[in-house]
């Protein structure tokens, strides 16, 4: 069955969501009058079809999401079993096979003694309910002023208050009311836009001299903890310097405070790895968040894993009388849970991370070429992520230098669209995060229709 039934189906889904959608990021001056968002409709593989069956190679992967690809019957199968099985149970009194199934997957490939997993409905609860198990654990440790959070600039961990308060992207919160008090940013381990001509090597150890003096300037035991992505995502896909995320864990644990790895989007194969912690930067975090591809962006389920040391300080005899008093009506759903499980036997089955492992090296290579292009200022990445910052000429108009890049990452993202490829425009940057089952063939789609939708973004400003 078909999920639209020509215009007129399309003209009333575009009625209905003017009039009665409050979309997330809605532009509130054109509320109820937008003509352009797209309607997608259906989707296979790495690629969606709009409303116009228009193919669209899908670049950002969702939202960094789509590991194993669109229409896989395996996880439709195991969901629709799951249902028909048991649909729901509510976790805060009982458990069930496909809850603890996965459980003991996870903690099987985590870094050291992350062996403890709570499951939540998305990477924003994950960060929330990470979060707030850190501050439990000073309340039951005695030390209630432990309360302060080191964070970074660029940095980004969700729409909930608290991992709003965290994030670093001002464009974000600038409408809306965060935590400032016990929140502490950091500066963003970009190389690019320091502002000084500096080597990787003496950026790296401003960065940490950074740290090391905001935590004497707090004071080490008034410091819960410090969160951060191993690669940053959603503020512009930054790789750090080498040896920056390394040095940042030891620093933080010689003044025993905790290390939070929001893995979110690095997670599940992104990178190659099942967590790029340990694996790629020799880190061992006391929690890891994750969310997204562990069910592929199928349906909602996040969470974290916590180490057994951490937990063995605040449980047992140590505990007082507590309780951990966090937990979601769709913690550990089990419908989520099973199409976890099946994303787990595709991606081991089909090799996924030997995969991305493979094919990397080729997405990075392909797109370092659009650096000849005149509107493309840097291309950066790291496995299945990048991203392509653009740099707004003269021909752009706007009262600001935002407001050009905002002009320009719009314009590019319009041609992509109308050559077949779907960019995430974030300002100035294109984000990609393909699908992990991408083809080289379908890079060398990705990379020429990229290359087209920003040549013609050029032609249209220069005439």
């Amino acid at each position: 069955m078909r999920l639209r039934d020509g215009p007129l189906l399309d003209m009333k889904s575009r009625e209905n969501f003017n009039q009665h959608l409050l979309h997330p990021w809605a532009n509130l001056p054109a509320l109820g009058k937008d003509d352009s968002t797209p309607q997608i409709c259906r989707a296979k593989g790495v690629y969606l079809y709009d409303n116009s069956d228009h193919q669209l190679l899908d670049g950002p992967g969702g939202m960094w999401c789509m590991q194993v690809g669109y229409g896989r019957q395996e996880i439709a199968d195991a969901v629709s079993a799951q249902i028909m099985e048991l649909g729901y149970a509510s976790t805060f009194s009982v458990f069930h096979p496909a809850e603890t199934e996965l459980a003991q997957k996870i903690a099987s490939v985590t870094p050291g003694d992350l062996n403890r997993i709570f499951f939540t409905t998305g990477g924003s609860t994950a960060v929330d309910a990470a979060l707030r198990l850190c501050q439990l654990a000073n309340n039951i440790k005695g030390k209630p002023h432990r309360k302060h959070i080191l964070c970074r600039q660029k940095g980004y961990h969700g729409s909930t208050y608290l991992a709003a308060s965290v994030s670093g992207k001002e464009r974000d919160k600038s409408a809306m009311d965060t935590d400032t008090e016990n929140v502490h940013f950091l500066s963003a381990p970009d190389l690019s836009q320091s502002g000084q001509n500096r080597t990787e090597e003496d950026f790296c150890d401003f960065l940490i001299a950074e740290l090391e003096s905001t935590i004497a300037s707090i004071g080490a035991d008034n410091v819960m903890c410090f969160i951060a992505e191993p690669v940053m995502g959603s503020g512009g896909v930054i790789v750090p310097p080498a040896d920056y995320n390394r040095r940042c864990w030891e620093t933080v644990k010689r003044h025993g405070i905790l290390y939070v790895a929001d893995e979110v989007v690095t997670g599940f194969g992104r990178l190659g790895h099942w967590f790029a912690s340990e694996a790629i930067f020799d880190v061992c975090p006391d929690i890891i968040t994750f969310a997204k591809g562990v069910t592929s962006g199928y349906v909602p389920l996040g969470g974290f894993a916590v180490s057994d040391a951490f937990m063995a300080e605040i449980s047992l005899d140590n505990a007082d009388g507590y309780i951990f008093p966090t937990g979601y009506t769709w913690s550990a759903n089990p419908v989520s849970c099973a199409a976890g499980l099946a994303v787990w036997d595709i991606i081991v089955n089909e090799r996924l991370l030997e995969h991305v492992q493979e094919v990397a090296p080729y997405f990075q290579d392909r797109l370092q070429g659009l650096l000849e292009l005149p509107l493309v200022k840097n291309v950066r990445g790291l496995g299945l992520m990048a991203a392509i910052e653009l740099e707004a000429p003269d021909a752009i108009t706007g009262n600001t230098l935002l407001d050009r890049d905002y002009a320009l990452g719009e314009l590019v993202d319009h041609y992509c669209y109308q050559f077949g490829l779907i960019v995430r425009p974030l300002i100035n940057v294109c984000v990609l995060s393909p699908p992990l089952i991408i083809t080289l063939e379908q890079i060398d789609e990705l990379v020429s229709k990229l290359k087209a939708g920003i040549e013609a973004a050029h032609n249209s400003l220069t005439g």
